[in-house]
């Protein structure tokens, strides 16, 4: 068929909700307004393992306000089925007050449901509980590693032995929490057996199933609503305790319930980045051409459930060598468990892998930049498939034009501003965008305006708008005629909005369905004798605006307005799909090279980024509004990474010390520098419909090495650790 005009993909739209959400109007998984609801608040375990020896609930029970306590001495007994399809790791997931085991700090011990927030608070603090108290572990350099998850290709210490260059560096990598202005939060209400839930959820589908899984509940017996997300950044990837809790509490009840984790609870209540230790043993020739590399990788997971990220990609694909051979081990800790965060795998084995190149480079005298491209793979050699497209070496030149590369000096501690230490600092990125099967529902309705639904979220990206975008093309429309509704578990399935998969996954389906439905109505006219289209070749009908049209005779036509109602159609309606990657055999990547320039104070250490440039091979670019939002967003973050975030954990009994924004340091305002984002032209069409590749993570992956050889380009210190301190630096 005829391609469709492009008017609205591609042009930067403001998006969609953006007025609801400057407005106040967009409601949040806590603000939805549900008459009787009460509220529950949980008590935190204040113990960082052990068992329950007694709880007291009479002076909380008697408080103004207070309906219930709930606690393992009391709640019914859950069947929690096996339910490992929605995010859940490897293991046996906390089960809440079905026992008297606490398996970290802050574990949900009870919950006080009540009449109001500050009733049940104060309930809350009236709690007394009784421990028999062990001493956790919690601290990764001392805990026992799990078996290791191997990989090999070559003879990694036969090519080592044979290197004429051989780096040994040791990383270390702080665990960062997520942080996203929302706090997670849950609604829950029984009417009878069925379950309706507002949840702050990347998933709603996922989230759905878990709950379905605890209750032992028929899946359709439960519905999760969630319209709107304030930042999620991957937490919001699984259904954490608290949502249970909810659900539990209403049934109990047989009220209404809302339960809103407190910041502090944040820390404990969801997952978070797991700190790492990652040793790197990295061989070369004089000339750079890498011969091996042999990584050993820890971090810290859950006792009682195994979480993996894809940190060992990195290693395998992004340069080129013979010889590679990795062991990922999890170190089991008295913690919860961790989940995805930005750039989940990637960010971490980017800032190890980028920062020992920049050693490399100085060791031999090497431009950064041509180090890389003497070692840039013909294909993925981890796999054997061609890259669907890496166009990794442009990046590189764009950036370093744009950027300025060539004022950098290379000798480190030799450009100063007054007391200012200037450098300039380079990485390169890849990140392995999801593609997951995803189902969308368009309709046309007899107006001329149409409908699109799937069960997808928008956590900050602009789903809202972007997929507007996508089905106002496929149909013909124009963006005011049409609508897209997610966040609802009864729209049709999509998968976990997260791992840069959205649009391509989500995007594809909803082309599908409006491809779909605007065929419908080709056919209709192409078909009917008092159709200005009768006759036409469908082939060479085209819409623009609500009207088809023969695109070689743009007179000829009617609008979709007028055929539904000379056939008195109420609506066309069509269900689309995408069934994921497919046979195709390519290796599908977004890249990335990020450019960083810093000052540091010589007598104080002090770290200010003054500017950034994020260049992108990321397919075809549906929003470039949204496309800069993201790049902004993920640069910010890598600046947290790099510089600010860092979870303190008090070993003696596993509390979370700084478990407050005014202690755990993000990026602000005046952190934030110059940042510009370059997108370069093209598509990606072996990957989906849209050419698409994803963006959001790639965005993040290579910032803190950027940044980290930035400061050594300063400064001359190479600081192996992150965040990188002033207290580092002195």
């Amino acid at each position: 068929m005829s391609p469709q005009p492009q008017a609205a993909v591609g042009a930067p739209l403001s998006r969609v909700d953006g007025v609801l959400k400057v407005t106040g109007k967009a409601e949040y998984a806590a603000e939805h307004d549900l008459n009787g609801v009460v509220h529950a608040v949980i008590v935190d375990a204040g113990i960082g393992r052990g068992r329950i020896r007694s709880i007291d609930t009479r002076a909380a029970e008697k408080h103004a306000g207070v309906v219930r306590v709930i606690h393992h001495g009391n709640a019914p007994k859950l069947p929690y089925r096996d339910n490992s399809g929605s995010n859940n790791p490897a293991g046996r997931r906390l089960r809440v007050f079905q026992d008297d085991r606490v398996l970290f700090h802050g574990q949900p011990v009870a919950v006080v449901v009540a009449t109001t927030l500050e009733a049940g608070q104060h309930g809350a603090s009236l709690v007394k509980v009784r421990y028999d108290a062990e001493r956790p572990s919690t601290d990764i350099t001392k805990a026992k590693p799990g078996e290791p998850t191997p990989y090999a290709r070559g003879d990694a210490e036969a090519g080592l032995r044979s290197s004429a260059v051989r780096l040994d560096l040791t990383y270390e990598l702080a665990r960062n929490h997520h942080n996203p202005m929302e706090p997670h939060a849950t609604i829950a209400r029984w009417d009878g057996n069925r379950l309706t839930v507002w949840d702050k959820t990347q998933w709603v589908m996922g989230t759905r199933d878990e709950i379905a899984a605890v209750f032992d509940l028929p899946a359709d017996a439960v519905r999760v609503i969630n319209p709107f997300v304030g930042g999620g950044f991957g937490s919001g990837l699984r259904c954490w305790p608290h949502t249970i809790v909810a659900a539990l509490a209403a049934r109990v009840t047989r009220r209404p319930v809302k339960l809103v984790l407190s910041r502090k609870q944040m820390y404990f209540g969801t997952g978070f980045r797991p700190a790492y230790e990652y040793r790197l043993r990295l061989g070369s020739d004089r000339r750079g051409r890498l011969n091996a590399a042999i990584h050993d990788i820890d971090h810290e997971t859950s006792s009682y459930e195994t979480f993996f990220e894809a940190v060992l990609g990195t290693g395998q694909m992004m340069y080129s060598m013979p010889n590679v051979r990795q062991a990922y081990r999890q170190v089991p800790l008295d913690v919860n468990t961790p989940i995805w965060m930005r750039g989940p795998g990637f960010a971490p084995a980017s800032f190890v892998i980028e920062s020992a190149m920049d050693e490399l480079a100085h060791e031999l005298g090497i431009d950064p930049i041509e180090l890389r491209r003497r070692n840039e793979p013909a294909d993925d050699e981890s796999t054997n498939e061609p890259f669907s497209t890496r166009r990794l070496s442009e990046c590189y030149t764009v950036g370093a034009r744009e950027f300025g590369w060539d004022r950098r000096n290379p000798k480190p501690r030799s450009t100063r501003e007054g007391n200012l230490l200037i450098g300039l600092g380079m990485a390169a990125g890849a990140y392995d965008c999801g593609r997951y099967p995803g189902q969308a529902r368009a309709r046309l309705d007899a107006d001329g305006t149409a409908v699109v639904e799937a069960a997808t979220t928008d956590m900050g990206p602009g789903t809202y708008t972007s997929q507007t975008q996508v089905a106002a093309d496929a149909l013909g429309l124009t963006m005011r005629t049409v609508t897209f509704r997610l966040g609802d578990s009864e729209y049709p399935f999509t998968s976990p909005h997260g791992g840069s998969s959205t649009m391509a996954s989500v995007g594809s389906a909803v082309v599908d369905a409006c491809n779909k439905v605007r065929q419908q109505a080709i056919k209709l006219a192409v078909e009917d004798r008092e159709s200005p289209l009768y006759g036409v070749n469908a082939d060479h009908v085209v819409v623009r605006n609500g009207r088809l049209h023969d695109r070689k005779n743009t007179a000829r036509g009617e609008t979709y307005k007028s055929l539904l109602a000379r056939h008195d159609r109420s609506h066309l309606e069509a269900n689309g799909s995408y069934e994921g990657p497919g046979s195709e055999r390519s290796a599908y990547f977004a890249y990335s090279a990020t450019f960083a320039e810093v000052s540091v104070d010589a007598d104080l250490g002090l770290v200010r980024v003054r500017r950034m440039l994020g260049v992108y091979d990321a397919g075809r670019i549906i929003s470039p509004k949204l496309a800069d939002s993201q790049a902004l967003g993920g640069i910010v973050g890598g600046i947290g990474q790099a510089l600010l975030e860092h979870t303190v954990t008090d070993h003696r009994d596993g509390r979370i010390v700084n478990s407050s924004l005014a202690d755990y340091l993000v990026p602000v305002n005046a952190d934030v520098p110059e940042i510009k984002a370059t997108y370069l032209d093209g598509e990606d069409n072996a990957g989906n419909l849209l050419g698409v590749k994803g963006l959001g993570e790639v965005v993040q992956v290579g910032v803190a090495a950027a940044i980290g050889n930035a400061v050594f380009n300063a400064t001359g210190r190479r600081i192996r650790q992150l965040p990188i301190t002033a207290e580092t630096l002195l």
